[in-house]
């Protein structure tokens, strides 16, 4: 695996990466801000069945965190990683500073509409504008066939697919974006980076979260009334620990629009906190 911090040798590896996989080779792409866990392994197991080569970038994006946001704290653990992703088989690491991704006189942002608004969208300003920027500069930078995503950030993937509609992102940039589905720990919560912000106890109590959430889904199965399926949910949470619910709402998976019942191609999406950690949760409501 070459690990690659400067985009001009990125450039050139990857050209001869594809020059020696030979025509019609295709190259994946796994975007990450590293402290890598079974999740982003995930991602690369089905990058690398999708593709002949897989590229990985690890940076944490400053654009995306808030004034009160945990930038500073964010987990950099790139010699972890970048062994993790040795022992996994990727080709390339890519591993800019911040002073790589955005030099001096950087001046330009991307705004995805429509889907970034609401959920983590109205909770934290400006955080999709960064993501959709980031993305979109890794795109040019690595120049695969297609990405790959965690469905646990359902919003992100919906906002980087409508960026790359409208922006019409075709090879050589990137042909598909694909979604992958949450990878979980055994008592169900979802894997995240953030995890290891929580104590032993509050580890202990996360796990009401999509437990409350698969409980509601089924109260709604039975015919119980979304907005009373959804008002126990967060009665649930708080009394597991969770000091505040951000949103516990269902939305149409592809547009993200408010919906007030289950059906076909609606999520449960919810985001709360529990100590200093915001986890958030989606789940498919049939």
């Amino acid at each position: 695996m070459q690990t690659i911090h400067a985009l001009n040798p990125l450039r050139r590896a990857i050209a001869e990466l594809r020059e020696n996989a030979g025509a019609g080779c295709r190259l994946a792409l796994v975007p990450t801000m590293g402290a890598l866990h079974e999740g982003h392994l995930t991602l690369v197991k089905e990058a690398q069945r999708r593709a002949d080569l897989t590229a990985v970038s690890i940076f944490v994006n400053p654009r995306q965190f808030g004034a009160n946001e945990d930038l500073d704290a964010y987990p950099r653990t790139l010699q972890r990683d970048a062994a993790m992703l040795r022992d996994a088989g990727v080709d390339v690491l890519w591993a800019p500073d911040a002073g790589e991704i955005y030099p001096d006189g950087y001046a330009t942002n991307v705004s995805v509409d429509g889907v970034s608004a609401g959920l983590c969208g109205a909770d934290r300003p400006g955080h999709f504008d960064g993501v959709a920027t980031v993305v979109l500069k890794l795109f040019n930078q690595v120049r695969p066939d297609l990405a790959l995503f965690g469905e646990k950030d359902w919003q992100q993937l919906a906002v980087i697919r409508r960026m790359a509609r409208d922006l019409d992102l075709s090879h050589p940039h990137v042909d598909a974006i694909h979604g992958v589905a949450i990878v979980r720990e055994a008592d169900g919560l979802a894997l995240s980076s953030r995890n290891r912000y929580l104590s032993p106890a509050q580890r202990s109590d996360a796990a009401a979260l999509p437990a409350a959430m698969r409980a509601a889904i089924a109260d709604m199965a039975q015919g119980t009334p979304a907005d009373a399926a959804l008002a126990t949910l967060r009665s649930t949470l708080r009394g597991a620990g969770f000091d505040t619910i951000d949103y516990a709402e269902m939305r149409h998976a592809d547009t993200l629009a408010l919906a007030r019942a289950p059906g076909p191609h609606i999520r449960l999406f919810v985001a709360a906190r529990i100590g200093g950690t915001r986890l958030i949760d989606n789940m498919p409501v049939q």
